[in-house]
């Protein structure tokens, strides 16, 4: 009883400010796309700023979907490398990785940046993209490589006794057998590049390429510095839903994922 009163008030305590958001952004409020009652003013004011709420949702779409593609590729690449081969440098070259976790997010920016204009990516969802995939392999390798090591190497030396390559036995037999874990990285990167506000923000300078957090941020500024809160709280709500959607659709899988193989080592 005790158990259930205690995660009762852990539910309302963190669902509360979703409720809030979503109350505030169908709200009337003075000087919002809804003065009065309740209704979606606020929403049709939001879909219609700038290039417009389709623009911002495609782009990022587009990046957390560039960003989860390339995350998942290298990472289980690399995981399956990390865990089934012996290679001179191997444990320097994953510490390597991890130690990406070590500098401060924002101190890089600025050189990436630059390095994007170089190879002429600058101002460019692909590039962004990179810049996200980057960030996410010291998590991704390190619970692919985790994963992969749960999986007993029987399974896939009878693989290969059976007439499988090695390639074929690592998407035929190990990948599905680490799907939890594909899962939980791939929904890592897609949270995290979803909400992700200040890489955009340095590293795009067109509106045309604005993700959705920093279209919000730019669209609730009005006259002299105000903001527009309840347009604010409708931006809160579009960007919440897909990720509220997405986790409890794979809430299974992404607990069955850390469970499986990001708790060994």
């Amino acid at each position: 009883m005790r158990y259930h009163i205690s995660m009762s008030a852990l539910a309302v305590l963190f669902l509360f400010p979703l409720a809030w958001s979503g109350w505030s952004s169908v709200r009337g409020q003075p000087g919002s796309g809804q003065a009065g009652g309740y209704g979606f003013g606020n929403y049709t004011q939001m879909a219609a700023f700038g290039e417009g709420l389709p623009t911002y949702l495609t782009n990022s779409l587009l990046v957390s979907a560039m960003t989860v593609a390339g995350t998942l590729v290298v990472a289980a690449l690399g995981g399956y490398a990390f865990a089934r081969f012996s290679f001179p440098g191997k444990n320097l070259l994953f510490l390597a990785a991890l130690a990406i976790l070590m500098v401060p997010y924002a101190t890089i920016l600025i050189p990436l940046y630059v390095l994007l204009g170089y190879i002429g990516l600058q101002n460019s969802l692909v590039g962004l993209s990179l810049v996200f995939v980057m960030f996410q392999l010291p998590f991704a390798l390190y619970m692919m490589r985790n994963s992969f090591e749960a999986i007993p190497r029987e399974l896939e030396e009878a693989a290969l006794v059976d007439g499988c390559g090695t390639f074929r036995a690592f998407s035929r037999i190990l990948l599905p057998a680490v799907r939890p874990g594909l899962i939980t990285v791939g929904l890592f990167a897609f949270l995290a590049s979803w909400n992700d506000f200040f890489a955009p923000l340095i590293l795009l300078n067109d509106g045309a390429n604005f993700p959705l957090p920093v279209a919000v941020v730019s669209m609730t500024q009005r006259t002299f510095g105000a903001i527009d809160y309840g347009m604010l709280q409708a931006g809160v709500m579009v960007m919440a839903i897909p990720c509220l959607v997405l986790f409890l659709v794979l809430q299974r899988h992404y607990v069955r994922g850390f469970m499986s193989g990001a708790l060994r080592g």
